[in-house]
């Protein structure tokens, strides 16, 4: 007991005089040696055994290594252990009132709380779960462990354990319900570190030469934050937003990729200036305080006739137009298709007949008045019929009627180059078949213009 004693109080001053560098990917291998007590509570509350921790008159030691471990840094703050221990059990209830040999073999799992709150400079806590066999005077079984720990390292590789567990088994009739604590020497190792940076090879990007740790252990030769790999200017301190190159203009163009390194520029113009933002730089800008198309050395294009389109893009660049018809006069005007539209409505034909109704020549020769007026324009006849008879001889009927009154156009001065007419028959109604109005209104032509 005193031994277990004097190895308590100096694990706990190295704690306050250590610095804690945790087991992890760089020394993933622990193994670890040193003293165990068992302390078998009287209460068979399995959680008034917490209760016991502090009380160390009833624990059971011997006075040698007592315990073995070793154990596996896994991932994310996980590691396994398998931990061999043997004591001699001379406290159950009271003093002296056993003397019977115990031992055990268990596997945990700790997690490292460090994981969660950060490093803490000198303390190194972590909690377990597992299981394992235990024997304890002639009886055995397999028991669950639950508990918390901590290590503190002064060195690299060399620290202390101090650990300390409830165990539970599954039968009451075999082994009691107890605490086992532990405390001992561990030693971590497994890293290597070929360039000495402090940065083991496992995860170093540059494991021949000596780098810096935020760098995965890569050189930064210039000084300047960014790693030689990633800096286009190892040897010239720069920019970090500029992959480590100067920008001597501070026009945000690293020095090396600027046309113009002593004149602030855009980036979009490799570093030079475009004053009045034409996309023409200024040393080769003939207009530069006037915005122009670089095709025209930044000057504008000329609108002779002044219909904003350019001369270059006008079709008629002396006749005021509209863009629709490249720069020259429009072919036909939105309101003379208007009128069309309302003159091809009133275009009746006598029922199953292709013959015009009385009184159609008028709007007949309204049609023909802007046919005249606009000679430049082309047009298409479409003939269409009501549900009336067959869908044949919807076809041939619709067909006849736009016929009737490209005829009529033609027969009135208008050339039948510049007219199509086509019949759709019953195809695309535009009031319902059902009512007389209705086949009245589908009984009719459109006109429409086609260039």
């Amino acid at each position: 007991m005193k031994t277990l004693k004097i190895a308590v109080i100096a694990l706990f001053t190295l704690v306050l005089t250590s610095n804690v560098n945790a087991q992890d990917a760089n020394n993933p291998w622990v193994v670890g040696f040193g003293l165990n007590a068992v302390d078998f509570n009287n209460s068979s509350d399995f959680s008034s055994q917490v209760d016991d921790l502090i009380e160390i008159k009833d624990w059971n030691t011997i006075p040698s290594i007592s315990r073995i471990s070793a154990e596996k840094y896994l991932e994310k703050g996980f590691s396994l252990q398998l931990a061999a221990s043997l004591n001699k059990i001379e406290t159950l209830e009271n003093d002296g009132d056993s003397d019977f040999l115990y031992y055990a073999v268990d596997a945990i799992v700790k997690y490292d709380l460090n994981t969660l709150v950060g490093e803490t400079a000198w303390f190194d806590p972590y909690v377990f779960i597992g299981g394992g066999y235990t024997s304890a005077d002639d009886e055995a079984e397999g028991m669950l462990n639950v508990g918390l720990g901590f290590n503190t390292w002064f060195s690299e590789n060399i620290g202390l354990n101090f650990q300390s567990g409830a165990k539970k088994g599954f039968s009451p009739k075999n082994v009691k319900s107890h605490l086992q604590h532990s405390v001992g020497l561990v030693i971590k190792f497994g890293g290597t570190d070929t360039d000495g940076d402090g940065v083991y090879d496992k995860f170093d990007a540059c494991p021949e030469v000596a780098g810096l740790e935020e760098f995965n252990g890569c050189p930064d030769a210039d000084g300047d934050g960014i790693k030689d790999s990633d800096d286009a200017c190892p040897n010239v301190l720069g920019l970090a937003a500029l992959n480590g190159c100067p920008d001597a203009d501070g026009d945000g163009i690293a020095d090396k990729d600027d046309m113009c390194p002593n004149e602030k520029g855009t980036k979009a113009n490799k570093g030079c200036p475009d004053t009045d933002g034409d996309g023409t730089l200024d040393k080769d800008d003939k207009c530069p305080a006037v915005t122009g198309p670089t095709a025209n050395a930044g000057c504008p294009w000329p609108d002779t006739d002044g219909d904003s389109i350019l001369d270059k893009d006008d079709k008629c660049p002396m006749v005021a137009g509209v863009a629709s018809e490249g720069g020259c006069p429009e072919i036909i005007s939105n309101e003379a298709k208007m009128g069309m539209n309302t003159f091809a409505e009133a275009i009746l034909f006598n029922l199953e007949s292709a013959s015009f109704q009385k009184g159609v020549e008028k709007d007949l020769d309204g049609m023909l008045a802007i046919m005249n007026e606009f000679p430049e324009a082309n047009f298409a006849i479409n003939g269409y019929t009501d549900t009336s008879g067959t869908v044949s001889g919807n076809l041939k009927l619709s067909n006849a009627r736009a016929i009737a009154v490209a005829e009529y156009l033609v027969a009135s001065g208008v050339d039948a180059s510049r007219l199509t007419a086509t019949g759709f028959g019953q195809e695309s109604p535009i009031a319902s078949n059902k009512t007389r109005a209705g086949r009245v209104q589908n009984r009719r032509v459109e006109v429409k213009v086609t260039n």
